[in-house]
């Protein structure tokens, strides 16, 4: 990784770490603000906050009218990447660990691999693709199936399934962007889709029983908005004009390493024997997709990249 980021500046280097702990530790944050709010309440707050704060960049930089003339796939956008996913994640950390959470979130090269071959792209599962889907897959399988677990059965493979959609919808958000969206200003379809999932949200999230609020859960819900969403967008966007939309996502391989260390250190969770396999097994497999092994090309031109965080 440093290979391919070794002709960058130190600014850039400031972006890239700040975006691996910026989309690493909202893991960290979704576990401890579940025992505060429920998960509806969770996404609600944060993309309200997230939206309220991109707002002014939007408007400044003339993203909305844009966004707007193709608003029901933005929409559908907000839906896949946001409404769904954030949701999914809330419940599953009522059960799961932050760091096995983030993890599992790192599986979307490899479902993006199968949507793209199931698209017609063939390339997308060259031979080395292919062996890095079975691979990581099969880190997955360790995970989820061997010793020192600790996953309650029933539930804990819920939370597991759960998380795993989430990695799907992560997958298939981009292909919108890049076939629907692609001449539309990111900031401005990020801006509305999460004004649009926290107005859809905020009457369920009103109506909703919560648990007894606390100065932890309340701090981590306005962290989620600030930093891990609004600030770590305006980062994003400003690491893709720095190092352009092929290197930017290299970060979501260090994600699961703060998710984890964040996980252990903070909230004391357990490394169990199956994470400490398939944890590096399942990096290789996602890097191995994402790139073949060999250097990244670029996108094309207009087509921004769209990470999970």
């Amino acid at each position: 990784m440093a290979t391919v980021l070794q002709r960058y500046d130190t600014r850039a280097w400031l972006l890239f770490s700040a975006m691996a702990m910026l989309w690493g530790v909202p893991y960290l944050l979704i576990k401890v603000a579940v025992d505060s709010y429920s998960p509806v309440a969770i996404v609600c707050g944060r993309t309200l906050i997230g939206a309220l704060l991109l707002l002014p960049f939007a408007l400044r930089h003339g993203a909305l009218r844009p966004a707007l003339a193709k608003w029901p796939w933005v929409l559908a956008f907000g839906a896949i990447e946001m409404a769904g996913p954030f949701l999914l994640l809330g419940h599953a950390e009522q059960t799961l660990p932050s760091g096995l959470t983030g993890l599992l979130v790192a599986t979307v090269p490899l479902f993006a691999a199968v949507i793209a071959f199931t698209r017609g792209d063939r390339e997308s599962l060259k031979p080395a693709r292919l062996v890095g889907l079975a691979v990581g897959f099969l880190g997955v399988a360790i995970i989820i199936l061997g010793p020192g677990l600790g996953v309650d059965g029933g539930i804990g493979l819920v939370a597991i399934g759960e998380v795993l959609l989430v990695a799907v919808l992560y997958a298939i958000a981009p292909f919108i962007v890049a076939r629907k969206l692609g001449t539309v200003p990111a900031l401005g379809t990020v801006t509305i889709s999460l004004a649009a999932v926290g107005l859809f949200y905020l009457p369920v999230a009103v109506f909703t029983p919560q648990p007894t609020p606390t100065v932890e859960g309340t701090v981590a819900v306005v962290l989620l908005g600030v930093l891990c969403t609004a600030v770590a967008f305006i980062t994003f966007f400003a690491l893709i004009s720095r190092v352009g939309p092929a290197r930017a996502p290299l970060f979501t391989y260090v994600n699961p390493v703060v998710a984890i260390a964040l996980g252990v250190l903070v909230l004391g969770e357990e490394l169990t024997p199956a994470l400490l396999i398939g944890f590096p097994i399942v990096l290789a497999g996602c890097w191995l997709v994402a790139t073949g092994g060999i250097r990244m090309r670029r996108p094309p031109a207009g087509v921004p990249p769209i990470a999970p965080g």
